[in-house]
């Protein structure tokens, strides 16, 4: 089970979709054109903060359960990334203490490995896209989706700040599995093929090593 992380715009989904074709095993990706929480949760935050990662840690835990159907597969966000998230949207004042309590122990039972379990839920391999603020800002701009842009809400850009920051504390203090990173400014896999083709050299090479 390899599973991607990183930031807004790092290249999680396109870099997914490479691999399950490389691979040529099945993909599993994040809900996001088909979610009806995540606009109402950027038009009002405080409300729907606690809705929205309730519903994200539903729906990657039943992805997790399907990728344990096949030998090899790959899920464009790491599970354990749904709590940097909520964490941050708390210290922004929008999730209470006593939300936070509810949603850290609810993630701690869901991905308790029962004894009698069929299913492992953490990945054989973390996959971790680095990229700049400036490329993630660019990104977010190119990709166009009207709720996540500055323009639209100043105060956005201070949360991708901070989201930035915390995913390079986050990332070294991952110890669920593996893991390795992708420098996503310098090996531009979405647009060059070339950086491509080295990125998925880059895997193959710590599958086989582990």
């Amino acid at each position: 089970m390899l599973v991607l992380s990183g930031t807004i715009g790092a290249g999680k989904t396109s870099l997914t979709t490479l691999l399950a074709e490389h691979l040529h095993k099945p993909a599993f990706y994040e809900s996001v054109d088909d979610n009806k929480i995540l606009p109402l949760f950027y038009q009002n935050p405080q409300k729907y903060a606690f809705l929205l990662q309730i519903y994200f840690l539903n729906k990657r835990l039943d992805s997790i359960k399907a990728a344990n159907a096949d030998d090899e597969t790959v899920l464009d966000r790491s599970i354990f990334e749904d709590s940097l998230l909520f964490h941050l949207n708390a210290d922004l004042g929008r999730a209470t203490s006593t939300e936070v309590d509810i949603y850290d122990s609810l993630l701690a039972n869901m991905m308790q490995e029962l004894p009698e379990a069929t299913h492992k839920k953490n990945p054989d391999l973390l996959i971790h896209i680095n990229i700049s603020f400036e490329t993630m800002l660019e990104r977010i701009k190119k990709r166009g989706r009207s709720f996540e842009q500055i323009d639209h809400d100043p105060s956005l850009y201070e949360y991708y700040q901070q989201l930035d920051q915390r995913y390079v504390d986050w990332y070294n203090a991952y110890d669920k599995s593996p893991k390795m990173q992708i420098d996503g400014d310098q090996l531009d896999f979405v647009e060059d093929p070339a950086a491509r083709q080295q990125v998925l050299h880059l895997i193959d090479e710590k599958i086989a090593s582990l």
